[in-house]
């Protein structure tokens, strides 16, 4: 056979194919297999906790607990044992109004738990446009809930989200004995304050109890990073009991905790706190508290239809630029600590896959100039290792695909009165590009939180100094239109005229009184 002389592209490339067979090359490549199967097996791990939640529903029911959703035992449901319950305060802090906001109130406040409940949403001015979306929705449900709008004005010590907290803290009724933090992105299940208190009365000892969301992705290549992002933390919370995570879309503590503020906790907040829930788990670790996360803690979480990558972005700097905050120096040693393992296993998780590419580049462009092996030095170790990755890959996306079904499969019998969410709207070719596309861009967005110290989160920009929040800007100009997850419209300075806010708010309403019509 005559031999044909090497295009210097194709030398690079076989060039660069065999020096990735070196051992540190392989190291590398064998690492990101095992951080794909260590993925896979934490996500089978929780799968498990949910799925014997939802057989011990199936059980109950067939032991002729019709109301297994509600409670575990249906003697719960008798009035002598509901009038026992403790009442329960729930705070949702709100900035902005977004196409899901109206279902996800509405979860809140129709909650069937039975005892003394009250809602109290809490906005910086009235000139938010939720503040005008939740006035006619609780003029429709006067008679029906306690609730109330309290207006928190501007914070000048910490984060709006913890200002406007405290405040509906100091406004909430004096004989509650719980109170639960809602972010207005969570959708509740008919049963979940329920549960989360039946938990907090069994144990006195837990100090928060947590749950963790279900992002329904839109469709958009943010959505489905901002659901990968989310998979490897749910983990943590699908632990059935204790865990050392916390999220601080749900949080329920004792109420008396912020009355006198032991551990702490209100000071620890109000002076410098950026993030709730980093700041509170801060707290926890160092008193050795309890946080639990309940099985039945898992909530629908809808991604705006029209979420871009540019907010997807500002989602991630606002989620790296938490670990820049901290309380103590074991606190700020912790995440250093989490700053650099998760760097360094986002970019082993990617680094293998371009170094795949490299390999079965090389192995086409040697099949298609029809190279002999011998003109190329080629070595098909690297097609070995980029089988290994595939098969790898292929068992990391069945067992994330598994505990999305599983938790799916939870959330629809969670809340039977509500339209089944599906898996048939995922596109795991996205899954598998956003696990990429995150992984890549996290340290970036990390590494620029260190370096910045500042970040702009709602048209606000914090600046932080020794991990505590000392500097607070405001503009008009300063900021997006919209925001967060939910897409959220925060009436700022060129936005969309009155008409298309009211049409949004109009259409929210009627997705509220037909939402199968909508959701399907």
């Amino acid at each position: 056979m005559s031999t044909t002389t090497l295009d210097p592209l194709d030398s690079l490339l076989f060039s660069l194919s065999r020096t990735l067979c070196t051992p540190l090359a392989v190291f590398i490549q064998l690492q990101g297999c095992l951080i794909c199967l260590t993925l896979a097996l934490g996500w089978a791990c929780a799968a498990y906790v949910r799925n014997r939640e939802i057989k011990r529903m199936r059980d109950s029911v067939k032991r002729g607990n019709s109301f297994a959703f509600l409670c575990q035992d249906i003697m719960e449901l008798e009035h002598s044992n509901q009038a026992k319950l403790p009442r329960v305060s729930v705070i949702m802090p709100l900035k902005g109004f977004g196409e899901h906001n109206l279902h996800n109130w509405t979860s809140q406040i129709t909650s069937l738990y039975g005892g003394p409940l009250e809602f109290i949403f809490v906005v910086e001015s009235t000139e938010d446009p939720a503040y005008r979306a939740v006035s006619m929705l609780l003029s429709e449900l006067k008679d029906e809930v306690e609730a109330k709008i309290v207006v928190a004005g501007l914070s000048t010590t910490c984060s709006q989200k913890i200002h406007n907290q405290l405040v509906g803290v100091d406004k909430m009724h004096k004989d509650s004995k719980y109170v639960l933090f809602l972010d207005d992105d969570v959708r509740l299940h008919p049963g979940s304050i329920g549960a989360l208190t039946t938990e907090m009365e069994k144990n006195p000892d837990i100090f928060i109890q947590t749950g963790y969301p279900l992002d329904l992705p839109s469709g958009s290549l943010g959505s489905y990073c901002i659901y990968e992002y989310h998979m490897p933390c749910s983990m943590g919370f699908a632990t059935g009991g204790r865990t050392f995570f916390l999220w601080g879309g749900c949080m329920m503590m004792h109420a008396d905790d912020f009355r006198l503020d032991r551990y702490g906790v209100v000071s620890g907040l109000r002076d410098g706190g950026y993030s709730d829930d980093m700041t509170l788990a801060a707290i926890a670790g160092a008193h050795k508290r309890l946080i639990t996360s309940p099985p039945v803690a898992v909530f629908p979480h809808p991604l705006a239809s029209d979420l871009s990558f540019s907010r997807y972005w500002n989602y991630l700097r606002k989620q790296t630029f938490v670990l820049e905050s901290y309380l103590t120096k074991v606190n700020w040693i912790m995440n250093r600590a989490l700053f650099t393992v998760h760097c360094y296993l986002s970019w082993g998780f990617v680094t293998p896959y371009l170094m795949a590419m490299i390999h079965v580049t090389a192995a086409l462009r040697m099949y298609i100039k029809e190279y002999s092996v011998e003109e190329t030095t080629f070595t098909f170790g690297g097609l070995t290792l980029v089988g290994c990755l595939a098969v790898c890959t292929i068992v990391e996306l069945l067992s994330m695909w598994n505990l999305t079904r599983i938790e799916v499969h939870l959330c629809n019998m969670l809340s039977p009165e509500a339209a089944n969410l599906s898996l048939a709207t995922y596109n795991w070719g996205l899954v598998f590009i956003a696990l990429l596309v995150d992984n890549f861009l996290y340290p970036i967005s990390a590494f620029r939180s260190h370096f910045t110290q500042s970040i702009n989160w709602s048209g606000i920009r914090y600046h932080l100094k020794n991990g505590k929040i000392f500097k607070i800007e405001r503009s008009k100009d300063m900021g997006p239109i919209y925001t967060d997850l939910g897409g959220k419209h925060l009436g700022k300075k060129g936005a969309p005229p009155k008409l298309s806010f009211l049409s949004s708010l109009a259409r929210s309403l009627a997705q509220w009184h037909q939402p199968k019509k909508y959701d399907s």
